[in-house]
């Protein structure tokens, strides 16, 4: 046991969360709970240019939604707050000063014309423009200019970045928990950005910052932060600071394998790839959420969870306690995790046969305009005998809407086959056989009909299939006697009267 675990999801409020996202918070808090840790929601909001309103709040609910709530943070201020950056402003600028005071930062004065200048000119020489040790005594910063030069552009207001000095001719031994022991040539970083004239950091800064004032001590994050970790570590060092244990989570693949899971991948497919329905406040544009597709959300922790781990045995399904248990992150992958829209609706087809019949029919009643009036508990019985066969909520109604509504038409295809020269008269003695059954269980209709059949030498199938047709107006659906039982008596001989009535039209 790891002991006094703190580990954070950092997300931008820059719109919906992604579902990568979602994996990220997941194994944040599954790492956080085996450890009897801490789980901290902090919202990274330097860049307000690219904020969105109602996307804090989007995090939150998705959070909440999936049961993997965070302990600390927005909203659940501890001692570590305020949990927006934005609100911790005041704080960044004094360690870029400390940076600059110990010589491991510098002001830079270049223009964004001056910049662009040098990077089209190393293009059309076939290099690549990086500021950094190899060039930035050539260019104008608080290295290549004076003290009494930089104290004057800085009085006179110019606008300025304050960029991290990287090391020249050091390697550096980075470990990660996932991808084991990395090295890295320090000449090839270029000098990163930490903060502008204005005081607002940018996220290396700010993260680094926060990170180690909140005592955050392991940090478990999307690969695509890989490439910063250098920086980071040298950040730490250039503070003195003890950094936090690194892991980096492999890719969420396409469904294809190749690329990187996106919005667009969602879209064309048929699957959403985000927690939650989510409405642009700008564009009005609603992109789908797992819930509102009618995913479980123990479903989609399941699915999410075996995205880059597996616990090292067949099991699939995991309770959300099972996940705590038994996740590792050496048991994560280094590769990618290819994506299978199948295998989501597998897991949900499971999670749904846990639910409790009367919640679930609660559910397909606020879904179903025509049930406003049926009983709840009527709903619940038929719920139940086609639970097996559905995978949302949504497929009840195509299952069994025969349950409550007599069927208008019959299935071509099925009436050639299920009527014969005799069916009506066969339909017209059963209709006196149900009459006659006066306990209209199950077991007794069962019985009683098969016994008539058996008795009378008719053919199983010249009675059944008939049957069938007319009480769902198709060959499909549970258990004959089943659908009888719900029905009713009244209910069951009107429905067989109706495709006898229609055999006499010739319907078929």
């Amino acid at each position: 046991m790891i002991e006094n675990v703190r580990v954070r999801f950092a997300p931008s409020p820059t719109g919906p969360l992604h579902i990568g996202g979602v994996r990220t918070a997941l194994f944040n808090y599954l790492f956080a709970k085996k450890h009897n840790g801490t789980f901290v929601l902090r919202i990274e909001d330097t860049d307000q240019s690219r904020y969105v309103e109602g996307a804090e709040q989007y995090i939150i609910d998705a959070l909440n939604w999936c049961g993997i709530p965070y302990d600390e943070g927005v909203g659940k201020e501890g001692k570590y707050g305020s949990y927006r950056q934005s609100e911790r402003k005041h704080l960044y600028k004094d360690y870029a000063d400390k940076l600059i005071a110990s010589g491991n930062a510098y002001y830079a004065f270049d223009t964004s014309e001056e910049l662009d200048f040098h990077r089209k000119d190393h293009e059309a020489k076939g290099k690549t423009f990086i500021y950094n040790w190899h060039n930035r005594l050539k260019l104008k910063n608080s290295l290549s200019l004076s003290d009494e030069e930089v104290q004057a552009k800085l009085n006179s207001g110019d606008d300025y970045v304050i960029r991290f000095k990287s090391p020249q001719d050091e390697t550096l031994h980075l470990t990660d928990i996932i991808r084991g022991d990395i090295t890295i040539d320090t000449n090839v970083l270029d000098d990163k950005i930490l903060c502008k004239s204005d005081g607002m950091p940018t996220y290396h800064l700010a993260n680094i910052v926060d990170d180690h004032l909140m005592e955050i001590t392991h940090v478990i994050r999307g690969e695509e932060w890989l490439p910063s970790l250098a920086l980071h570590q040298l950040l730490y060092n250039a503070f003195s600071w003890k950094s936090p244990e690194f892991a980096h989570l492999p890719l969420i693949l396409k469904p294809t394998g190749k690329g990187k899971l996106s919005k667009r991948d969602g879209d064309k497919l048929g699957f959403p790839v985000f927690p939650l329905e989510w409405k642009d406040p700008k564009t009005g544009d609603v992109s789908k959420g797992y819930k509102e597709e009618g995913y479980f959300p123990e479903a989609v922790v399941n699915f999410l969870a075996f995205l880059g781990w597996n616990p090292g045995t067949e099991q699939e399904i995991f309770s959300l306690d099972e996940l705590v248990s038994t996740f590792d992150l050496e048991r994560v992958h280094k590769a990618g995790a290819r994506f299978d829209p199948d295998k989501t609706k597998w897991y949900n087809h499971h999670y749904m046969q846990q639910q409790h019949n009367d919640e679930l029919a609660r559910v397909f009643k606020s879904q179903q305009p025509q049930l406003a009036t049926i009983d709840i508990d009527y709903i619940a019985l038929v719920i139940g005998l086609n639970k097996e066969r559905a995978t949302f909520v949504s497929d009840f109604w195509d299952l069994s809407h025969f349950f409550f509504e007599a069927p208008k038409t019959y299935e071509e295809k099925a009436s050639k086959k299920a009527f014969k020269d005799n069916t009506k008269e066969l339909m017209e003695e059963l209709v006196s056989v149900v009459n006659s059954i006066e306990e209209f269980s199950v077991e007794n209709l069962q019985i009683q009909i098969k016994s008539w059949i058996a008795s009378n030498e008719i053919g199983f199938g010249k009675v059944m299939m008939p049957l069938r047709l007319s009480l769902v107006g198709a060959l499909k659906g549970p258990e004959v006697f089943d659908i009888m039982f719900l029905i009713g008596k009244t209910e069951t001989i009107k429905r067989i009267e109706n495709i006898i009535h229609n055999l006499q039209l010739n319907m078929y």
